[in-house]
């Protein structure tokens, strides 16, 4: 049988997205429940009850269409191109400098959502939207009609922010966590235990870094289409931390802690069975 062989840029991406666009299915609701609690200032068990008392059950996956074509567009660049890049510049190997797979790691990110930051918009939209009779169409064509393409791009700076964040954090904590685990418990780097135990250490540390660009990202994604209620990302963080302090960067801690370390796990495990199947080498 012949040793697995490295996945060029566009097959990684593909096995990224179809692994990504799999782990929304069940990330999506605990997803909607963090957005609504970050737009309005809202307690778990208040925004949970709300989101029931208004669509019942389905109502947690509003928004999902947008989920996959955010996911399929974003998420195949931060996470399948991430071991294409991280080889390209040389740290593919065991004893590369740490520093240059967080690189790999944020490079993809921030590329990655500058691509699927109009699916972003949409989504927080449509998960922030509360009336019954708003239709996914008609947020498309509103805030067109309301903002032009410009539109679709607002909050586009915090964006990559949050995504160079993100993923330098998530694949590159998941990469060095691996070679700490399969060297600790002599597991191999393609053990689903290895793959599990890594993508858990990762998702916990996306959250703490992420949390407050999370926050900001939703504040400026979420602003009525016909009117601008923060001139860019520094005035939005000014203003929440006025209005709440410091620690309201991090409101929604739990519920985003809750998506990211199931999401991460479920998109990393995903993707190394796939790149398993396929034949090629894992991350």
């Amino acid at each position: 049988m012949s040793d697995p062989r490295k996945p060029n840029l566009l097959e990684s991406m593909a096995c990224g997205g179809v692994a990504a666009a799999f782990a929304v299915n069940f990330t999506h609701p605990i997803e909607l429940v963090k957005t609504r609690m970050q737009a309005s200032g809202g307690g778990i068990g208040s925004t949970v009850a709300g989101v029931m008392k208004n669509g019942g059950v389905p109502a947690f996956w509003k928004g999902l269409p947008f989920g996959w074509g955010r996911e399929l567009s974003y998420t195949s660049v931060k996470l399948g191109a991430y071991a294409p890049v991280r080889n390209a510049i040389g740290a593919g190997g065991a004893d590369a400098p740490i520093y240059l797979k967080f690189f790999a790691g944020a490079l993809t990110g921030g590329v990655g959502s500058v691509i699927g930051n109009p699916f972003d918009v949409l989504k927080t939209l449509a998960q922030t939207n509360t009336d019954k009779g708003a239709s996914l169409g008609s947020l498309v064509s509103t805030l067109h009609k309301d903002q032009g393409i410009a539109g679709f791009y607002r909050g586009v700076e915090v964006n990559i922010i949050r995504a160079c964040i993100l993923n330098a954090t998530k694949m590159g904590v998941y990469d060095v966590t691996k070679g700490y685990v399969s060297d600790t418990t002599g597991w191999s780097r393609k053990d689903i235990r290895c793959s599990f135990a890594s993508a858990f250490v990762a998702g916990f540390f996306m959250t703490v870094t992420v949390a407050p660009a999370d926050m900001l990202r939703t504040k400026l994604m979420n602003q009525p289409t016909d009117a601008k209620l923060y001139d860019g990302f520094v005035d939005c963080a000014k203003k929440t931390v006025q209005e709440g302090g410091v620690l309201s960067l991090w409101r929604g801690f739990v519920p985003i802690w809750a998506r990211f370390a199931p999401q991460a796990t479920l998109q990393l495990l995903m993707i190394e069975v796939i790149y398993d199947k396929m034949g090629f080498k894992g991350i």
